[in-house]
């Protein structure tokens, strides 16, 4: 059989795996990036330390998990592991199920893809920004930007979203996409920080706690997150609201007003702090509240329930204002406004529409010889390694058939 020139656009995670996947299945590779190295994106994951997959990955993890159950069946979060650790990447396990090399550097994956790439005569063209991808009879032509344009057998798209544009992912991927006829659902953020509207946040700005955290439409719950909620000056940050920024942001893309809910006190029973407060009728408010919560939250609290002056004495509050006091510090609520966008975002919401592409193969039911991986896909989940295991898991399948 013809040895297949597979051309893989984008060298992000899922375009790297595509690589190796299809040069190891019998294909020449060429790999076509448009920054000047290979895998930007990669070495800014998990603060540098890059938390590549996730133990616990399931398909239901991710928005579309039966398609995910598919290509997982195929490529596992266990295959990802044994397929870096054969590359030299020893696996370091820490909480939650989060998987980093051993080195704690990202960068150890560049070297690693660099060294492949260079053993297994794989083709880099850096630099080099996707114009158009044409059709000619059976085969594809990649026009590149002020650069020759590349004929291929095969290709692959794996541009990614529009998440982190800095790194490259500028919605490359869903316009070479839709101009081979597919389709893409709409396009928005996630685990992105959240814009709250709240006049506190400037004095709040700066302030970690470590709380429940809860994502409310109208007063019902949608999601509920564990762990550090940090206060900026537009709003919140923290792995709790990177979780829940997915909802927020659908909850606000369908017209509804969605609410952040948080407890100043998440392991103290409010029992406690009603009697706390009760028995010492004759101490100011403040200095109810030193000790308890942490300082920067008593003026907000105390203009939040219409006291002027934080040194009121406790005798003074009112029942009305008393009762507000409690809900403020078990269940303070500040209204969702917004993101910061794409270009603070992790991921991208959305992509190429599933039911365009066959999850055993990774391709294209528009266009024979064209094949998906990663990011440009309507296929996204948590933090926590799970959306580099997509990557992995949709490049790998791509790439070897690709190669075939």
């Amino acid at each position: 059989m013809e040895q297949k020139h597979v051309v893989v656009l984008g060298g992000g995670a899922s375009g790297l795996m595509a690589a190796l996947a299809a040069q190891s299945h019998g294909a020449r590779v060429t790999v076509v990036e448009k920054n000047h190295r290979i895998g930007k994106k990669l070495i800014t994951t998990g603060n540098g330390r890059c938390n590549y997959t996730n133990r616990h990955a399931q398909a239901q993890d991710y928005n579309n998990p039966d398609y995910v159950r598919e290509v997982f069946s195929r490529f596992s979060p266990q295959d990802t592991i044994d397929f870096f650790q054969q590359l030299g990447i020893e696996p370091k396990d820490e909480e939650n199920g989060k998987v980093f090399p051993m080195s704690e550097q990202a960068s150890s994956f560049l070297d690693v893809f660099l060294y492949e790439f260079g053993m297994r005569a794989i083709q880099l063209v850096l630099d080099a920004t996707v114009e158009s991808v044409e059709r000619i009879g059976h085969r594809f032509r990649v026009h590149i930007l002020n650069a020759s344009s590349i004929e291929a057998d095969r290709i692959v798209i794996a541009l990614g979203g529009k998440a982190f544009p800095l790194s490259g992912s500028t919605g490359d991927g869903e316009k070479i996409a839709r101009m081979l006829g597919h389709e893409s659902t709409e396009l928005y953020p996630a685990l992105v920080k959240l814009k709250i509207d709240s006049p506190y946040l400037s004095h709040l700005a700066g302030v970690k706690i470590n709380t429940n955290v809860a994502l409310l439409r109208d007063r019902d719950v949608v999601q509920v997150e564990s762990g550090d909620l940090l206060f900026t000056p537009y709003g919140l940050s923290g792995p709790t609201i990177l979780q829940l920024s997915r909802q927020a942001n659908a909850l606000l893309k369908n017209g509804h007003r969605p609410f952040i809910q948080f407890s100043l006190l998440p392991s103290t029973p409010e029992a406690s702090v009603r009697n706390r407060i009760c028995k010492n009728p004759e101490k100011p408010l403040n200095q109810a509240l030193i000790g308890l919560i942490h300082k920067r939250f008593i003026i907000p609290i105390t203009k939040e329930i219409g006291i002027d002056s934080p040194g009121l004495l406790l005798k003074d509050v009112s029942e009305d204002q008393y009762e507000k006091l409690m809900e403020l510090l078990y269940e303070w609520k500040m209204p969702i406004n917004g993101s910061l966008g794409f270009s603070e975002a992790q991921i991208t919401i959305g992509g190429v529409r599933l039911s365009q592409i066959d999850p055993a193969t990774m391709a294209s039911k528009i266009v024979k010889g064209v094949y998906f991986a990663g990011e440009v896909m309507d296929i996204d989940g948590p933090c926590g390694g799970y959306n580099l295991q997509w990557a992995w898991s949709s490049g790998f399948v791509a790439g070897i058939n690709a190669a075939r």
